[in-house]
């Protein structure tokens, strides 16, 4: 039988352990799964030929030509079938009078909004998308007049985050951009895809919290303005990484999750999809949410590295104590996630080959 996770008279975790570690722990003692692919990926990060073929990949991403381009813009169209038909996430169902509404985070090249779009013919969509100037992918998606495209750097939208003012001092102040959405404006279905770009033309002082930033105002202004009970699509990384359970976790209190990945594309990596659907957006632990990750942008954004530090270091101890109750749940969503990772794993050349 499975160990419970070790702890200090207090609750807190053993300060040899973090709680990475305590859930890699927990995991290993219990998930099959896990277990084998922890193993694949130690051989793999003890190959070179793994190196290789991951920069590769980034390479070809990185710099797409057109032809590449179309082909990432069919994929993903692709995985967002392979989605819906696992999950049902494009399915709609807005009172009579009005037509569902979608909104896409960060749109290009559009695949997943072309495919959302198919599934619920007549629904209108607002889509934001990062400049190709600033580095941003070129959008493939059809413009008609039931999409409008905004290019903007999300991670800037600081009136819609609730910062009406800016401090003169902060470097890039007068880059901030004005509120994009109105407080009564929702969507039926909000896509949370986005992912920092290694193309991205940013100031170097953002590289170290970008992703966080990014990641929370996805989050907030996602559930902020979702329908009740509508649907949210939030591509996450790492299952076992102890951020992506504190979403998932959140979202379990005040949603029905599913956890998807896809059999057919980006299977090596780690990358999967939360489907979050019957949101409950008035919900207490809801509210709570979106205020902490409005905190955390507030933090990342104009605060110091040492003040998110701390913070980090009190939301582990957090999770820590919540992680125990939460982790049956945790096993039961992730299984699948795990196993497709591992079986691709095992199929890739810098492993077959080592």
């Amino acid at each position: 039988m499975a160990e419970p996770l070790a702890s200090t008279q207090t609750g807190q975790p053993d300060a040899a352990e973090s709680i990475e570690r305590l859930i890699t722990k927990y995991l290993a003692e219990r998930v099959p799964e896990f277990c084998e692919l922890s193993e694949l990926r130690r051989k793999g990060w003890d190959n070179p030929k793994g190196d290789t073929f991951f920069k590769k990949q980034r390479q070809n991403a990185d710099n797409a030509d057109k032809e590449t381009s179309v082909w990432f813009f069919s994929m993903m169209k692709k995985i967002a079938e392979e989605l819906h038909d696992a999950t049902g996430a494009f399915s709609m169902n807005p009172p009579y009078d009005r037509k569902p509404r979608i909104l896409d985070m960060c749109m290009a090249p559009g695949g997943y909004l072309h495919t959302a779009l198919q599934k619920a013919p007549g629904a209108e969509a607002l889509a934001f998308s990062l400049p190709a100037s600033h580095g941003g992918h070129r959008v493939l998606l059809r413009q008609t007049q039931s999409v409008e495209c905004r290019f903007l750097d999300v991670t800037m939208l600081a009136a819609d985050m609730g910062t009406d003012t800016i401090p003169a001092s902060h470097p890039e102040a007068d880059e901030f951009l004005e509120r994009q959405l109105q407080a009564t404006e929702k969507f039926d279905l909000v896509l949370c895809d986005g992912q920092v770009l290694r193309t991205h033309i940013r100031p170097e002082y953002r590289e170290c919290q970008e992703a966080i930033r990014l990641d929370t105002v996805q989050l907030v202004l996602g559930l902020e303005h979702l329908e009740p009970l509508g649907t949210m699509v939030v591509l996450l990384h790492k299952l076992e990484g102890y951020r992506t359970v504190a979403v998932i976790r959140r979202f379990s209190s005040f949603s029905n999750v599913k956890l998807f990945k896809s059999s057919k594309f980006h299977c090596t990596r780690s990358s999967f999809y939360m489907v979050a659907t019957q949101v409950q957006t008035q919900h207490d632990n809801a509210i709570q949410a979106i205020a902490e990750w409005k905190m955390i942008w507030n933090m990342t954004t104009f605060g110091t590295k040492e003040d998110y530090l701390r913070y980090a270091e009190n939301a582990r101890r957090e999770e820590y104590l919540q992680f125990e109750n939460f982790g049956p749940e945790l096993v039961r969503l992730g299984k699948d996630v795990w196993r497709i990772q591992r079986d691709a794993l095992a199929r890739a050349p810098f492993i077959r080959n080592a």
